[in-house]
């Protein structure tokens, strides 16, 4: 390989997160709703029937597929899939700040308002229940923060003999926040409660 060659990959190198290649995609949607006494935050119960975290408390969302045009347009078509409205109920669907778990995903969310609720036909399949939050309650009360932290445990066969310290290597440590609202009985929390501190940092900026 000469300098040329070397050149002309670099050049038509486009900047990415590196490893996010293999990461899982997801987008997520956070739901609005008007109501007598002012806007409220729209969450799901997932279905007690899903393997996945079932009965835990979430947003509208899923895995990107490859299918949908960009991250926006698939949280548009899990909120209908979910909800079961049309289209034409969603509107303002604005971006979030997207988001890179420690567990190989990157999970983009964005708002969105909710026009005609009464509409809403949530699918059996997936969502167990609906229930709504006044905005007002996020905005007044900050969420409980936990920290988890990770313990470092390198497979028998690794090469210490490679690395300066060997088995006294001074490894970095590192720690998750896991973020909690409690309203009434539920518990909101993890990544859910994750994106709406954002969306009210948001709001609050």
């Amino acid at each position: 390989m000469n300098f040329e060659t070397v050149q002309s990959k670099l050049k038509n190198h486009t900047p990415n997160i590196l490893g996010s290649g293999k990461f899982s995609k997801y987008s997520i949607m956070v739901p609005l709703i008007q109501k007598e006494d002012g806007i409220h935050v729209l969450f799901e119960v997932r279905s007690l029937q899903l393997r996945r975290q079932p009965g835990e408390i979430c947003f509208p969302g899923g895995r990107i597929d490859p299918e949908d045009i960009d991250e926006k347009n698939a949280a548009i078509r899990e909120t209908i899939e979910e909800l079961g409205i049309n289209r034409e109920n969603l509107s303002e669907v604005y971006p979030l700040d997207f988001m890179i778990s420690p567990f190989g995903m990157m999970i983009y969310p964005f708002a969105a308002i909710i026009k005609e609720p009464e509409k809403i036909q949530p699918n059996a399949a997936e969502v167990g229940e609906i229930f709504t939050v006044p905005l007002t309650y996020f905005i007044e009360n900050d969420p409980d923060i936990y920290h988890i932290n990770f313990k470092v445990e390198p497979e028998e066969n690794f090469p210490f003999d490679l690395i300066v310290g060997g088995e006294n290597y001074n490894w970095r440590t590192r720690a998750i926040d896991e973020y909690f609202y409690l309203y009434e009985e539920k518990a909101i929390w993890g990544l859910t409660a994750k994106i709406l501190s954002h969306f009210i940092d948001i709001l609050n900026q």
